[in-house]
Parts: C-alpha cells; structure tokens; sequence
C-alpha cells in the first residue's frame, strides 16, 4: 500500500505563487507516474499534471500550462507542483494521485491507484 500526504496549500493573493508537497510512505513510487488533480465543490475531478517515473515526460492541463511545473525527487519519495500567476479560478482542494502503469501518461482519474486526502489552495482577487 501507498499513502500519500498533500502539504502546502493555503491563501494566497490572485498572482501569488504556492508550492504543493506530496510525500509517499509505504512503499516507494520511483517507478510509478504521479499526478496533481483537482476539485471544487459540485464538479469533477480535474486534471492538472502528470509526471513519468523518470520525470522525462510531462503533460498539464491546458488552464495551467506555463504557470504551474510539475517536478519530483525519486530519493524522497516525494512530488512537487509548483504553482505561479495564480488565478481566483485556480481555488479547489488539490490532490496527488499515484498510478502504478505510469506508462502512458494519464489525465483520467481513474486510471490512478492511489490518493492522497487533498490540500486546499484558495486564491482572492
């Protein structure tokens, strides 16, 4: 099993920058893909980013692209989204999610195997 805690959410001012956190316990992830996902109250899970095993190959979600970067380090055991020129939309509880096939890259929910319990980032205008 896989346990995933989120860190670094907060408030932060629309152009303001946050760096999300998520360590795995457990067992290590070095080769499976990780990603960040959100969601507001009411709507579906969204995709943000995803990120290889070997942190080669990346995708983002259009709304996030050029702002947010997507990173890891294998040693910790640990995933990182770097969050820039943060928008009020950009609001949800933040979630990290492993997936155990990394190969391909997924923005579907549902192909990933473990979740961690989320990190609010809420963003003012």
């Amino acid at each position: 099993q896989v346990q995933l805690v989120e860190s670094g959410g907060g408030l932060v001012q629309a152009g303001g920058s946050l760096r999300l956190s998520c360590a795995a316990s457990g067992r290590t992830v070095s080769t499976y893909a990780m990603g960040w996902f959100r969601q507001t109250p009411g709507k579906e899970r969204e995709f943000v980013a995803v990120i290889s095993w070997s942190g080669r190959s990346i995708r983002y979600a259009d709304s996030v692209k050029g702002r947010f970067t997507i990173s890891r380090d294998n040693a910790k055991n640990t995933v990182y989204l770097q969050m820039n020129s943060l928008k009020p939309e950009d609001t949800a509880a933040y979630y990290c999610a492993a997936d155990r096939d990394s190969v391909p890259l997924s923005v579907l929910n549902t192909a990933y195997d473990y979740w961690g319990q989320g990190t609010q980032v809420t963003v003012s205008s």
